[in-house]
């Protein structure tokens, strides 16, 4: 909209190594560039460093700097002034893994991507959560009730992606990462959260 602060159509978008999503995450990311949204990128340590079956860092950091025309963010450094400075309306984290799951939850923020977390939270900015973890229903799940009732949380709708081989896992729609955001930019949990994947 004419006239709006650059940061009202900037998000955040950080990326946890669930390298087996990022496929299906990436397209999501082009989406909401052609939206409107300027998007910075942020990694995970584990993300940013790690080549996997799935393909190398450094691919993955390319591909996503070519998206969003910006390179990623990888450290505690540049996730801090995100708040503070007013630079987004809203993080993502997508996929966001058991771990930071965790570490949301027990408000540990020595990571990039709880850092900003906690920094877009300082300014009561929504911070949208699509999970990806082999342990939703056993060790992470703690973790996700405790975020479930937290203020400015939202989660993309998950449900179990594997119920007969992995009965745990739990998996974000990641194709409702678009209305997920717009929902909670407008403080309403898009609904419903649960769903067959």
């Amino acid at each position: 909209m004419k006239g709006e602060p650059v940061w009202k159509r900037t998000v955040v978008f950080a990326v946890c190594g669930s390298f087996c999503t990022f496929e299906t995450v990436l397209p999501q990311v082009a989406r909401l560039r052609c939206e409107g949204w300027e998007v910075l990128p942020l990694l995970s340590a584990s993300a940013a460093a790690l080549d996997t079956r799935f393909g190398k860092a450094e691919d993955w950091k390319a591909r996503l700097t070519e998206i969003t025309g910006h390179p990623p963010m990888t450290d505690l450094r540049q996730a801090e002034p995100l708040g503070p400075r007013q630079m987004a309306a809203a993080l993502v984290i997508a996929p966001c893994t058991g771990t930071t799951l965790s570490l949301l939850a027990a408000g540990i923020s020595s990571t990039p991507v709880t850092l900003a977390a906690k920094s877009l939270l300082r300014s009561g900015r929504p911070v949208v959560v699509g999970i990806s973890t082999n342990d939703g229903l056993s060790g992470s799940a703690p973790a996700l009730a405790a975020l479930l009732q937290r203020k400015q949380y939202y989660f993309i709708p998950f449900g179990q992606d594997d119920s007969v081989g992995k009965p745990n896992s739990l998996k974000a729609d990641f194709r409702l990462l678009s209305e997920t955001l717009t929902e909670a930019l407008a403080g309403r949990q898009l609904q419903p959260l649960l769903c067959r994947n």
